[in-house]
């Protein structure tokens, strides 16, 4: 019997030292680090909204983006109070950078243009990609957007590749086409309303499943329908918090939905992988039959350098960043631009001159996309305004010095574009207008040599190997829709821009066409 009093205390001891010390590790993430933290950041000259015990800023994020939304917005194009309103409203009362809350993780939000040229150029590589986690792992993997260190070298060797000049050059057909495609679908529509939104994306669609994987929307529609559902869930759940853990014992819907579309995605991906490695197999890789983005992501899956292959994880992975990364960005980028030229008819028809000096009605050539400066500047200021990606997290890995600044280890760094490209003190009074002539003389000269000042596809190593692709594709869907439309705003459209996985129009984009 003593022996088994004995034990029964050493238990019931042992049971109370696991209790105390998970409920010191509690304490010590839920209170003791952010309080910490906070201080740190405080002493510095860093001040923002205080931490809430758990739930941090999240509630009030989600109440100010509830009820800017929720207000009438004419056609103005300063967006920054609509979309982002907690930057705007933070950045006015607590300086150009300053601390919020995501639950208990602290995120340095940072609008200083020479702080983010130092965190997104990454000398000292203290600032890599946050992990992704949750839904956005769920979407992306761990492709390039991604992964980090020796895989995302590997993986971005790749993408430079399939990305290079000629390699764009190449793919134009593929362009043209598939804009012919959606222009044979506007005759319909002459003289009429028509909502571009889905039009466009419709052609981006396009053009990613001939060039990333030789087949046509058709073939691949059913994954952009899954991506795209889990594209919306990824954003509707991006500031609600989950306990850690809990989803282990009860899962919401979303959570159920978002693991069965992730793996119905996984499987379809996986059938035109072994679909297209079948064909690879009975001929040389790289031979006139082939040489889009999947059949360079199978030469390196059967490369004999074990150290440069890749697993078909990885080519999972890469074919649903392409999808969801380049259909996105040039969907909104292309509906944006017709938006503000259905507004602005004088740089319509700018534009409409150069596209007919180049090429007159004949398609567009890789050769004249290059040169077609008025085009580019009306681009760029399309990309200042209504810039497609609103946000770019980094996590601090270690301690470092940022400017006059000492960041603790995991902090996270969060960085507003859209705020930059705002900025009246970058810009000028007039940074709310539709002016391209700022880009006349190049972004250097437009942002007075600042190149942080402008970054609608990232900055330094991590620049988005897709920007040439989405601008080159942008200009010759512009180019054939000017060669045969004038369009103007319809009196149904309702400007409503607002953060959904990219920067989207609520409710599309209606224009009525006016043939030529």
């Amino acid at each position: 019997m003593g022996a088994v009093r004995i034990f029964a205390i050493f238990f019931s001891s042992s049971l109370c030292l696991y209790i105390v010390l998970a409920l010191i590790r509690v304490v010590h993430k839920l209170w003791w680090t952010p309080i910490r933290i906070q201080h740190q950041m405080r002493s510095q000259g860093i001040t923002g909204l205080p931490y809430r015990f758990v739930g941090g800023s999240t509630k009030e994020i989600l109440n100010m983006k509830k009820e800017a939304l929720s207000r009438p917005m004419g056609l103005s194009h300063d967006l920054l109070s609509r979309v982002q309103p907690h930057v705007h409203s933070w950045v006015n009362k607590y300086g150009k950078n300053f601390l919020q809350w995501y639950g208990t993780q602290p995120q340095l939000v940072i609008t200083e243009p020479e702080l983010i040229k130092e965190i997104l150029n990454n000398k000292d590589k203290a600032y890599p990609k946050e992990a992704a986690v949750g839904y956005m792992k769920k979407l992306f993997g761990d492709g390039l957007s991604a992964s980090e260190g020796e895989k995302w070298a590997k993986m971005k060797k790749l993408a430079n590749h399939a990305f290079h000049a000629e390699s764009l050059k190449n793919m134009t057909p593929a362009m043209i086409t598939s804009a012919e495609e959606m222009l044979e679908r506007w005759k319909h529509h002459e003289g009429k309303e028509i909502e571009v939104f889905e039009e466009i994306r419709l052609y981006t669609s396009e053009v990613i499943s001939k060039t990333a994987f030789g087949s046509s929307y058709v073939e691949g529609k059913k994954i952009f329908q899954m991506l795209m559902k889990l594209a919306s869930l990824t954003a509707i759940n991006g500031y609600k918090l989950r306990f850690p853990g809990i989803s282990k014992i009860y899962k919401t819907n979303d959570e159920i939905e978002s693991e069965e579309l992730e793996k119905d995605i996984h499987d379809s991906i996986l059938e035109i992988i072994k679909k297209r490695e079948m064909k690879v197999m009975t001929r040389e890789f790289g031979s006139s039959t082939g040489g889009d983005f999947l059949e360079l992501l199978l030469k390196a899956h059967h490369d004999a350098n074990v150290d440069r292959r890749i697993s078909v994880q990885d080519i999972v992975d890469e074919c649903k960043t392409f999808y969801i990364a380049g259909q996105e960005t040039t969907t909104t980028l292309l509906t944006w631009t017709v938006f503000l030229l259905a507004i602005h008819p004088d740089w319509q028809e700018k534009a409409r001159k150069e596209v007919l000096d180049f090429f007159g009605q004949k398609n567009p050539t890789p050769d004249g996309i290059t040169k077609l400066k008025t085009m580019s500047m009306i681009i760029n200021e399309t990309l200042r305004l209504y810039t497609p990606t609103l946000s770019v997290l980094r996590i601090v890995e270690r301690e470092a010095r940022l400017g006059k600044l000492i960041l603790p280890a995991n902090l996270s760094l969060y960085i507003p574009p859209l705020a930059l490209h705002h900025d009246p003190q970058i810009w000028g009074e007039d940074v709310h207008l539709f002016k391209p002539e700022r880009f006349s003389e190049g972004v250097a000269k437009a942002t007075n040599n600042n190149i942080a000042a402008f970054f609608p596809f990232g900055m330094g190593p991590r620049t988005c190997v897709g920007m040439n692709f989405a601008t080159n594709e942008a200009k010759i869907a512009l180019s054939m829709i000017l060669q045969r439309y004038a369009f103007t705003i319809s009196p149904t459209y309702v400007h409503s821009p607002v953060q959904h996985f990219t920067l989207r129009p609520q409710h599309g984009i209606q224009v009525l066409l006016h043939p030529l």
